[in-house]
């Protein structure tokens, strides 16, 4: 069974910063493409960020320059250091890994639970 646990979510005050952290753990072969998801109230999930296995990264075009992603391979670990955070950032992130449990079976994906950011003064 994997999981992916989300930590790092909470309140902050615009112009503030946070940093999520989502570590994947259970029987894993090897982690592919590492991302971060947000869904605010009455809007589709959307992608914030991606990260490669080799480090390559994407985002948002509403994000950049405000939002880093990177991964500890080591560690099976994926991060999001948010700056500069809007109102508009306001939603609940969700980790998301694709990887594979053994070496000859497919790449699947798998979702943390999500962490609610909110920002707000």
């Amino acid at each position: 069974q994997v999981q992916l646990v989300e930590s790092g979510g909470g309140l902050v005050q615009p112009g503030g910063s946070l940093r999520l952290s989502c570590a994947a753990s259970g029987i894993i072969f090897n982690i592919y493409a590492m991302g971060w998801y947000r869904q605010a109230p009455g809007k589709q999930r959307e992608l914030v960020a991606g990260i490669g296995s080799g480090g390559s990264t994407n985002y948002a075009d509403s994000v950049k320059a405000r939002i880093t992603i990177s991964r500890d391979n080591a560690k099976n670990t994926v991060y999001l250091q948010m700056n500069s955070l809007k109102p508009e950032d306001t939603a609940v992130y969700y980790c998301n890994a694709a990887l594979k449990i053994t070496g000859t079976g497919p790449i699947r994906n798998y979702w943390g639970q999500g962490t609610q950011v909110t920002v707000s003064s």
